[in-house]
């Protein structure tokens, strides 16, 4: 099983570089990826991918991998080189060791209940409500964290919006509101905020928050700075589902950015190559107030 799934990496490895491209072998993520770059003026000089198997099960003839695929690009714009990466949760099926089904494990929408939790985590005083907000240590941490779960804070299965908040917290941003787990934004004693955690509303509590933790929503992306939030409304149904936070700009001084769930660092901010776009995508950019 082994061999095959590795012969099927170095096939699709080749799909992301344009010269090296089978027109009877495409694989949509390649597609997706080099369509989405194209519109820059970017492209990808070098990719690696890796994958590691987290479960393996068998049922008569029928045997389940379910793995991780790191996938690392070289992009190239405008003469600046730079480094993307992310991982990918997959499965592959096979019927007497012949490969009938791979495909990609799409998160669910965040705001499920969470699972899992190491240690306590105490939250800063509530009553520091001031606050100068630290773009420099955001970075740090969300390049740090983008691909592991740091133990001091609670673990989600869908993690996008409490990585985000870690990276906030950790830069300066004052927790408030406990213990109403509907006001404020805050972790404390095995306990957090809807916005500590769910995407929909961190979204609203940046849109109206007065104190502490406070932003502003501006009209395009690249009035983003480093440290501020873009969250995503795949489906444009008024539910947000994703947030990511801005670590880096491209040669045209759009955001890229780094994020949990969709384990993504230096990712262009638009999402058009992953598999959760669609056409109705609604954006909403908030500049974090210092």
């Amino acid at each position: 099983m082994r061999e095959i799934l590795q012969e099927l990496f170095e096939k699709r490895v080749q799909q992301f570089v344009a010269n090296h491209r089978n027109s009877k072998d495409n694989f949509s993520k390649a597609d997706r990826k080099l369509e989405s770059l194209a519109k820059r003026s970017a492209e990808i000089v070098k990719v690696k991918a890796a994958g590691k198997i987290l479960e393996n099960t068998s049922e008569d003839d029928f045997q389940t991998i379910k793995y991780n695929a790191h996938y690392q690009y070289l992009i190239k714009q405008k003469g600046n080189l730079y480094l993307e990466e992310e991982v990918e949760e997959r499965v592959a099926k096979f019927y007497k060791e012949i490969l009938i089904m791979d495909g990609e494990i799409k998160p669910m929408e965040n705001g499920a209940q969470p699972v899992g939790y190491s240690e306590p985590f105490m939250a800063d005083t509530f009553d520091r409500l001031s606050y100068q907000y630290n773009r420099l240590k955001a970075i740090q941490y969300a390049e740090r964290w983008w691909n592991s779960y740091n133990p001091a804070y609670k673990k989600f299965e869908n993690d996008c919006t409490n990585f985000i908040s870690q990276c906030l917290h950790v830069a300066g941003a004052p927790m408030r509101g406990y213990p109403n787990r509907g006001t404020g934004w805050w972790m404390q004693n095995h306990n957090w905020s809807y916005s500590w955690a769910i995407a929909n509303s961190l979204r609203l509590y940046l849109s109206k928050s007065t104190t502490g933790l406070r932003a502003k929503e501006v009209s395009s992306p690249d009035q983003l700075l480093l440290g501020d939030v873009i969250c995503y409304d795949f489906e444009g149904d008024g539910r947000f589902n994703h947030n990511t936070i801005v670590t880096a700009k491209d040669a045209n001084g759009m955001p890229l950015v780094n994020a949990h769930t969709y384990n993504s660092r230096m990712r262009y901010w638009a999402y058009e190559d992953s598999s959760a776009y669609t056409p109705n995508i609604k954006y909403r950019f908030y500049h974090i107030l210092d």
